[in-house]
């Protein structure tokens, strides 16, 4: 079989990965010189903590499997199995993560309710005053900004894999058959685009104004390096407020009896910290839903999450490297994992993952290649 995938995020790679792990011919098309998008700008994380319960938690826990995989096959993508920690403060955060331990999934997802010294014992640069800390033994950490250059130098090493970056698709001219903006055409058997945020453009043309994904915006930052070991992927309990599987009467005391900072609640934020091979800390992040997006970055929300990851750390944040903003692609649905259905004869569309991109790719295209029948 013969597949064309347009897209060079970590969505339409692992799509790329999974059609040629089955032996087939796989065209990658990416409009950039390297894909630019939410793919690198985000943290990393294969975050399986906060999953909603159900599909999606099934698919981040078979995502987490086939990382694992690839990552003991392609050393350079920088896999490893941190898990993360939650440090809570308070009675009602501390019964949020309770009752996150409570669940029935709990052993799935890898849940412990930790002591501040247990804690401290899987990462010692918690330094801060926390009551108690949740601990997800299935989270994990990939480094965002190479995972797509080391999958594809992976893939260049098949003589069925070809990369053809600095081209647009523009035109769908028959049954799995398209036309990039250098006029080459391009015939396969299944086309699956994986655009990203780009919703416009041929992607309006075939899915129609319609389509039930909604364009995402954030903020992040990186510091240099901290100069000691940050063993774990680290959160606050405003994450709590953020991820479904948090829902609970214990979280609806939370939000009814604690509100979130001024800077927090305007920005819809929670801390999300990793740290990066180069010992810097990947830091965010903000949500922003309205259009149009702005186009700068606002100090406020650095200035929020300076101040909590200092209190948690004990101790200042070295220098602040770089400061930016991404965008990515979020099903307007909740319940759904990604928007994947066909819009033309042998064309699939798969967007739409929202936040669960980076966690989720590896099963997302394992379920396409499923669905086609690679």
């Amino acid at each position: 079989m013969r597949v064309t995938v347009v897209g060079a995020g970590v969505v339409g790679t692992m799509h790329a990965w999974h059609a040629v792990q089955r032996g087939h011919q796989v065209v990658q098309i990416e409009r950039e010189a390297e894909a630019r998008g939410a793919s690198l700008r985000n943290f990393g994380q294969i975050w399986v903590s906060g999953r909603a319960g159900g599909e999606e938690l099934e698919t981040a826990l078979r995502a987490r499997e086939l990382w694992e995989g690839i990552g003991a096959r392609v050393p350079k993508l920088g896999f490893r199995a941190n898990g993360s920690l939650t440090p809570v403060r308070g009675p009602l955060e501390l019964a949020v993560a309770e009752t996150a331990v409570a669940r029935a999934d709990a052993a799935a997802r890898g849940y412990k309710l930790l002591t501040p010294a247990e804690a401290r014992a899987l990462n010692p640069a918690l330094r801060g005053d926390f009551t108690a800390a949740l601990y997800c033994g299935r989270d994990a950490a990939v480094e965002p900004r190479t995972a797509q250059l080391a999958l594809r130098a992976e893939l260049l090493k098949s003589p069925d894999y070809t990369f053809l970056p600095g081209r647009e698709v523009r035109e769908v001219v028959g049954a799995g058959t398209v036309r990039d903006d250098h006029g080459d055409v391009h015939h396969a058997d299944a086309v699956v685009l994986c655009t990203g945020a780009w919703l416009g453009g041929l992607v309006r043309e075939l899915a129609g104004p319609d389509l039930p994904v909604r364009r995402v915006r954030l903020q992040m930052m990186q510091t240099d390096p901290l100069g000691e070991p940050l063993p774990t992927s680290v959160a606050d309990a405003d994450s709590f407020r953020y991820y479904p599987a948090y829902a609970s009467p214990a979280l609806d005391a939370l939000n009814a009896g604690q509100a979130q900072a001024q800077t927090a609640a305007e920005h819809k934020m929670q801390l999300l910290m990793v740290q990066r091979a180069d010992g810097g800390l990947t830091i965010g992040d903000t949500h922003e839903y309205e259009h149009p997006f702005a186009f700068d970055t606002l100090e406020d929300p650095y200035d929020h999450l300076t101040g909590v990851v200092e209190s948690l750390l004990g101790r200042p944040l070295p220098k602040i490297r770089r400061r930016w903003a991404g965008v990515y692609a979020q099903c307007t649905d909740p319940g759904r994992v990604v928007h994947r259905r066909p819009v033309s004869d042998g064309v699939w569309l798969v967007t739409g993952p929202g936040g669960r991109g980076m966690t989720c790719s590896p099963a997302i295209a394992e379920q396409t290649a499923n669905e086609l029948d690679w």
